[in-house]
């Protein structure tokens, strides 16, 4: 019969037992040799096979003669006791009702396949010897599979007594002897001949183990000796030296291991008699392995109260009564005592103390103990013994287990994955309660930590509240996004669990009543300063908070263009208030939520009239006055529009966004640590919805954009390489624009908020001021922060931050802070101005159309310009010529540089452009008189009306009140200021009666004005 070994993967001739089908060779070596190669008697120890063609003569050892005549023998054991004993082992009903007999069943077919595993090794090994004999000039020592393979026949051998000692703990063959004692009474022959040269008194179950027992260990000892003297045969030089020296080792150390697992489970097995049914119950486990016993090494342990130790291989019990308390090992941390009788064990829930009688019994328990941990955190057993293992044998003090906690608590039943320090998770993990919360993300000292992922299910089915957020000791605190199950939404910062500071509460868009929150909140109320807008209502709220309700000073502006400023309390107007129409109309007095005027109170029109009185109005019956209407107040000054503006005073706009900076301050002052980074810039992760919806939801990746700023280190560096003027302009740019970085996340923080605030319904003129104030006041708290993050950024070098004084503050706030942050307000603020200023531009407007009819030199000749500055003195043309020229080119350049005024937002760049548009001015004057000439007010603003005229500019009032409400305070008084003034005049010039409503006579021949 031929059979394929699994070692070489060639076929080989062996023969068979005729009735078994087992293998069975012959017990001498001569015949694995067949027929064909004879190789004259094994017992002479040498092996007389020649070459073919030369007739030389190879001689084998002694050594390996016996080693193959042991492999016979061994193979042919096993074979037997396959036979004999395990096979009929595994004929035990396998539908037993009972869960132990089903379990020594199981064991028992473990042991079966290990056996026919080690038998394959053995004929392997044995057909590597065979091999040998027949052809040695063709293979050397080094062929032989005990020495090649040795770690694999190791393994084979730890898996046969692996499953053989948790068959012995279980006493599986105790139990399968006596269901059916009467068979084996009758094998007792047979067995006594497997147990040759060795006593099976006993019990059935006694003299079975000791047969499935017995063979190997007998080998594994054989095989030492055996591999010792080829050892010593060969001599150091030998090729093969090393793999022999190698073979020695692994069977020296796997007969220590074999003897330690045997011993381990006998004392295991010997347990179980010494305790009840129920104790033995609940601790008779084949994976278990008694290392110490109490009752042999007596110790005390504390608090906790226990009448045994048990130190097993994978866990400690302690055993009070009929209460057990078992501890994984996995989750144990052993620390040495003060003194040399005690030292101490640390738990995810308890912490107790083993004390010993002496000294010696002290240092027995702690090293098994601080071995066992160590073992089970291997996951393997040691080799070749206990404490031998080739690792370090002291366990490490951080680690990753699961434990489930018993105690009261807020963790109770909670299961907990992840990594641990010192019996606390610390590290990542993942948290896990029964009624279907959740948590994964970073713990410090058993509480959550920094960064994670909160689930809280819902009532209906597939909801969550889910929580991205920082933590601090076990509470949310620091920046999060809240999604909740109906669909809010929060983005903001929190402080011990509740919303605190600033952040943004938005709800769902299907929302019954949709509404969306900007501002401060406190304790988890929304109080302080906030702006809230309410979609269903067509309003926005602007103003004081407390409680969740409204409280103190407020504005109102509404959809329809009327807007309202008073008192609020308990979410309710009480007392005066203002209230402003689109048209200007202003009412002072009071009224209610719906606008409807009551009581006593002023209006004063647009056109200057008042009517001052009482208010009432009755259902479906219009407005009710009785009071005095003076009609001869003077109209209002268009200029005087402070009185309509509404929020100044009620709001400091140094204390309106105080909990956009709290966070960034509380990071500056605590050193900038890298720790708080991400709790201060936010985070970025993919698909938020999903993560909330989704069961897999366990990963707290947060995902950063291409332009990271990098750690805190690394921004305060490149901080101190930038601090000359123009270094410092670009590195100020350059982190306002990234989002990652303590300045750009506050800079689009402020963003949010004055869109919130100005954006959509708040587009109101009535809040100009309030917008303006407050972007300023963003320019001072910016470089306020530069200052905050330089001073650190020196401290650390060493270095003390010089004083600034309020001048220099003043000039780098408006010269360089100002300029680059405001393109970010530039839309919002600019439709303000816009609004505001729509009357005046309407009416030049109208004046730019109808001064676009003049031809340039009759709108010259209009404007009063001085004829010898036209130009028109060089040009020696013909008429035809001069027309096409003189309208293509008389003050084009200044024109098309004042047109570019439009083109930036940078205050500071538009009054350039209108300083090189004074410059184009005199250049063309000087080319026209052939000498410098510097023009006076009086020649100037002439000029610069015809100049704007023809530049055409839209909505040139509110680029004018912008230049000047954020002009650098160094220009006043200076050239900017001037040119500035004059543009203004320019301005207000072309808006006058006489420039709108100038008409041409209707007989001028458009070539005569040439």
């Amino acid at each position: 019969m031929q059979r394929a070994s699994k070692a070489t993967g060639a076929v080989v001739d062996s023969p068979v037992h005729a009735r078994t089908g087992q293998f069975c060779p012959d017990p001498t070596p001569s015949s694995l040799l067949g027929t064909k190669h004879q190789a004259g008697p094994a017992r002479n120890s040498l092996c007389a096979l020649g070459d073919p063609e030369t007739s030389t003569l190879v001689m084998c050892g002694p050594e390996e003669a016996a080693l193959l005549r042991l492999e016979e023998v061994f193979s042919a054991t096993l074979a037997r006791i396959n036979n004999l004993i395990l096979q009929p082992l595994l004929s035990t009903d396998p539908e037993s009702s009972d869960p132990q007999d089903r379990e020594c069943l199981r064991l028992l077919q473990q042991l079966h396949k290990s056996s026919q595993q080690l038998g394959e090794v053995t004929e392997d090994s044995l057909y590597s010897l065979w091999e040998r004999q027949r052809h040695p000039h063709s293979f050397g020592l080094e062929s032989l599979l005990l020495l090649r393979s040795a770690d694999l026949v190791m393994q084979v051998h730890m898996e046969y007594i692996e499953s053989y000692t948790s068959c012995l703990v279980v006493q599986a063959f105790h139990k399968v002897a006596k269901s059916k004692s009467v068979y084996w009474r009758g094998r007792q022959k047979v067995l006594r001949q497997i147990l040759t040269g060795m006593g099976c008194e006993g019990s059935l179950g006694t003299t079975l183990a000791q047969a499935l027992r017995q063979p190997l260990t007998q080998h594994v000892q054989q095989y030492v000796l055996f591999l010792l003297s080829l050892r010593d045969t060969i001599g150091e030089r030998h090729p093969a030296q090393e793999l022999v020296m190698h073979a020695v080792t692994i069977f020296g150390n796997l007969q220590s291991f074999m003897g330690q697992a045997l011993d381990q489970a006998v004392a295991t097995q010997a347990l179980w008699h010494t305790l009840s049914s129920q104790l033995r119950d609940v601790l008779c486990t084949p994976t278990h392995r008694l290392l110490q016993d109490s009752q042999d090494v007596p110790v005390v342990v504390t608090p906790l109260r226990a009448e045994r130790v048990l130190l097993f291989d994978d866990a400690l019990v302690l055993l009070q009564g009929h209460n057990v308390h078992t501890f994984d090992l996995k989750l144990l941390w052993v620390n040495p005592g003060q003194d040399r009788y005690t030292f101490h064990l640390l738990t995810p829930e308890e912490e107790f103390s083993f004390c010993a009688r002496d000294p010696q019994s002290q240092v027995v328990w702690q090293w098994k103990v601080t071995q066992a941990v160590c073992q089970a955190l291997r996951g393997k057993k040691d080799f070749p013994v206990l404490g031998a293992g080739l690792e370090p044998s002291e366990p490490p003090v951080c680690r990753s287990g699961a434990y489930t906690f018993r105690a009261e608590g807020r963790l109770c039943q909670a299961t907990y994955e992840g990594q641990w320090r010192w019996g606390r998770p610390h590290g990542k993990g993942t948290l896990k309660w029964p009624d279907g919360r959740n948590h994964v993300g970073d713990f410090f000292k058993g509480l959550e930590q920094g960064f994670g992922i909160h689930l809280v299910p819902q009532a209906a089915e597939d909801k969550f509240d889910c929580y991205k957020c920082h933590w601090q000791e076990g509470t949310m605190c620091g920046y999060g996004i809240c999604e909740y199950g109906t669909d809010e939404v929060y983005k903001g910062y929190f402080h011990e669990g509740l919303r605190h500071g600033f952040g943004v509460l938005d709800s769902a868009p299907q929302a019954p009543q949709p509404f969306k929150y900007t501002g401060h909140w406190e304790k988890g109320q929304r109080s302080g300063y906030g702006v809230q807008e309410d979609s269903d209502r067509g309003e926005r709220y602007i103003g004081m908070w407390r409680a969740d309700q409204r409280h103190g000073p407020g504005v109102v502006v509404t959809q329809a263009g009327v807007c309202y400023q008073g008192t609020f309390q308990a979410d309710k107007m009480v007392g005066p208030g203002i209230l402003l129409s689109e048209d200007d109309s202003l009412y002072e007095g009071t009224f209610t939520r719906d606008l409807t005027l009551v009581g006593k109170g002023k209006v004063t029109f647009p056109n200057g009239f008042t009517l001052e009185g009482s208010f009432s109005s009755g259902s479906g019956k219009g407005l009710y006055t009785q009071g005095v209407l003076d009609t001869a107040a003077l109209p209002p000054d268009p200029s005087n529009i402070c009185k309509r503006q509404l929020g100044l005073g009620a709001f400091p706009v140094e204390s309106r966004w105080r909990g956009v900076y709290s966070p960034f301050w509380h990071f500056v002052i605590a050193d900038c640590p890298g720790d708080l980074q991400e709790a201060l810039l936010g985070f970025h992760m993919q698909s938020p919805r999903e993560l909330r919806k989704s069961q897999e939801y366990l990963c707290c990746e947060r995902s950063h954009p291409k332009d990271s700023a990098g750690n805190v280190e690394d921004i305060l560096e490149e901080l101190l390489q930038h601090r000359e003027p123009k270094a410092l302009q670009q590195y100020l740019r350059k982190a306002l624009s990234n989002s990652l970085h303590p300045l750009g996340k506050l800079l689009r923080t402020l963003m949010l908020t004055f869109q919130a605030t100005y954006a959509g319904v708040g587009a109101n003129k009535h809040l100009q001021f309030l917008a303006q104030e407050e972007v300023k006041q963003h320019a001072q708290e910016l470089w306020a922060a530069y200052r905050g993050l330089l001073q650190v950024a020196l401290q650390r070098k060493g270095q003390a931050l010089e004083d600034e004084d309020e001048e220099t503050r003043d000039l780098q706030v408006h010269g360089l802070m100002l300029p680059l942050m405001l393109p970010s307000f530039y839309s919002e603020l600019f439709t303000l101005y816009l609004l505001l200023h729509e009357r005046e531009d309407g009416l030049y407007s109208q004046g730019i159309t109808h001064l676009s009819l003049f031809p340039d030199t009759k709108l010259l000749e209009f404007l009063d310009v001085q004829k010898h500055l036209w130009p028109l003195k060089d040009l020696k043309l013909t008429t035809n010529q001069r027309y096409s020229l003189v309208r293509d080119k008389c003050f084009l350049s200044a024109t098309e540089c004042l047109q570019k005024i439009v083109t930036t937002v940078n205050p500071w760049e538009k009054l350039e452009v209108l300083e090189k548009t004074y410059g184009e001015i005199e250049t063309t004057v000087t080319r026209v008189l052939g000498q410098e000439h510097k023009l006076p007010m009086d020649d100037l603003l002439p000029l610069l009306v015809y100049v704007v005229s023809r530049a055409r500019i839209q909505h040139l009032g509110a680029e004018i009140h912008l230049i000047r409400d954020m002009m650098d305070p160094v220009h006043i008084g200076g050239l900017y200021d001037f040119l500035l003034t004059a543009l203004e005049s320019c301005y207000e010039h072309i808006q006058k009666e006489d420039m709108r409503l100038r008409h041409l006579p209707g007989h001028w021949d458009s070539r005569e004005l040439w």
